[in-house]
């Protein structure tokens, strides 16, 4: 107990999450009298993931285009096709933003890359500063449900290193996501509808002249979805070689071909991407290890008992788990959540009879929130360093936002054809 105390101090006051988490798997094993090398060996299992090799590719990938303008294309083209529609701009920061997210990770450089872009034309198309505002910052984690997202493979990898019987397929996941996905475009979208209505905001007419010039300069950008999606459902392929042609597409692209990114500029992208991969990897390692030890005291199966004994159903599960989650968003972010607490959730929920695949939309779902709320909600800092405002400034600007994606989340959650829906097709 004094250890499990120690622990928990040195993590409040800042200690390394996978040095925390590798002590307590070291000392796990030392008392139940196991060979410490079996740590090291679970460090070393995730070599043998070739689905691991996704992470670092379709990272870099995402570095490589949020280093160019390939945000301002983005952003060009869907407004080209969609600035018509009544609320049309706001619809286009959306998609926009989901779309970049997807590609670069919930890191926060959607908001970075495409916030000096939004915010101003936003504000000059007439719509309220303090939705503008809201809108930008939510972006910064939207598109968390949407392939490639990294948190979809992360789960994924987790998941699959549980052996519960049950297939939990990347690319299945990747299909999961997708309606969730789209309500949740669909749900905030027409809160930008409603802003604009309200403030008789004028539309922009239809051009195809700006539609075929807006085509012809993201014309190379624009088969990066069929890239990755095309490629892993028609069988071509498997998810990490696909995050290979992504990378090497992108590199290409965008260095050789829009030379946009400079030779030189490459060796700093790689060390800023693989930074952030590395972290991730580390934790991922030990926490297999530390898993490893869990599941071999039956904690997952106590605990179970523990809350089978105080919730008899289902739905009573989902709603204290959506409330967990809100408040675990609020205190750890994204890859540490899913790293620590889909071991311990995952066999509970299939002992309610929650298919994983919905459990995992249903996580991601809630942790989309957490990039919204303090004291952690990552989305909220760097917003407000962008735009040099107060951080409450900017969560009062996100709550209309936040509330309506909670809505979506109960959605979610108390409708799982949203998530399976797809798969049984």
């Amino acid at each position: 107990m004094l250890i499990a105390l120690l622990l928990v101090v040195l993590a409040v006051f800042g200690a390394p999450l996978f040095a925390v988490i590798a002590a307590s798997a070291l000392f796990g094993f030392a008392s139940s009298d196991i060979d410490l090398s079996v740590v090291i060996i679970e460090i070393y299992r995730i070599a043998e993931m070739p689905v691991l090799l996704s992470i670092p590719l379709f990272t870099f990938a995402g570095y490589l285009l949020g280093e160019s303008r390939a945000p301002h294309r983005l952003v060009r083209i869907t407004n080209a096709f969609l600035g018509w529609l009544p609320g049309g701009l706001a619809v286009v920061a959306l998609v926009a933003s989901a779309l970049f997210t997807a590609f670069t990770g919930a890191t926060g450089v959607t908001i970075v890359a495409l916030g000096a872009l939004l915010y101003p034309a936003l504000k000059q198309a007439g719509y309220p500063d303090r939705f503008n505002l809201g809108l930008v910052t939510t972006s910064g984690s939207f598109g968390l449900l949407f392939a490639p997202s990294l948190p979809l493979i992360l789960y994924g990898v987790v998941a699959q290193q549980l052996n519960l019987g049950q297939s939990i397929g990347i690319d299945d996941l990747f299909v999961a996501g997708l309606l969730p996905g789209l309500l949740m475009l669909t749900a905030l979208g027409a809160w930008g509808f409603w802003q604009s209505r309200h403030a008789h905001l004028p539309l922009t007419p239809f051009s195809w002249r700006e539609a075929a010039r807006a085509v012809r300069e993201a014309i190379w950008e624009l088969p990066l979805p069929f890239i990755v999606l095309g490629g892993i459902y028609g069988g071509k392929f498997a998810v990490s070689e696909a995050a290979a042609v992504t990378a090497l597409y992108v590199l290409i692209i965008e260095v050789f071909v829009h030379r946009e990114i400079p030779l030189a500029a490459l060796p700093r992208i790689m060390c800023e991407s693989m930074m952030m991969v590395g972290g991730i990897l580390m934790v991922l390692g030990v926490s297999l290890a530390s898993t490893n030890y869990l599941l071999d005291q039956e904690v997952p199966t106590r605990l179970f008992g523990i809350v089978k004994s105080y919730i008899s159903d289902p739905l009573t599960f989902l709603l204290l788990l959506n409330l967990f989650l809100l408040v675990l968003g609020m205190m750890l972010d994204i890859f540490s959540a899913l790293i620590i607490m889909v071991p311990l959730l995952l066999p509970i929920a299939i002992g309610f009879g929650i298919h994983p695949m919905h459990l995992g939309i249903i996580f991601l779902a809630n942790m989309q929130l957490g990039y919204l709320t303090p004291p952690v909600g990552m989305s909220l800092f760097i917003a407000s360093y962008r735009f040099a405002r107060p951080v409450m400034e900017i969560f009062h600007a996100s709550l209309p936002f936040l509330l309506i994606l909670m809505l979506t989340v109960l959605a979610i959650t108390y409708w799982p054809a949203l998530s399976l829906g797809l798969l049984a097709g």
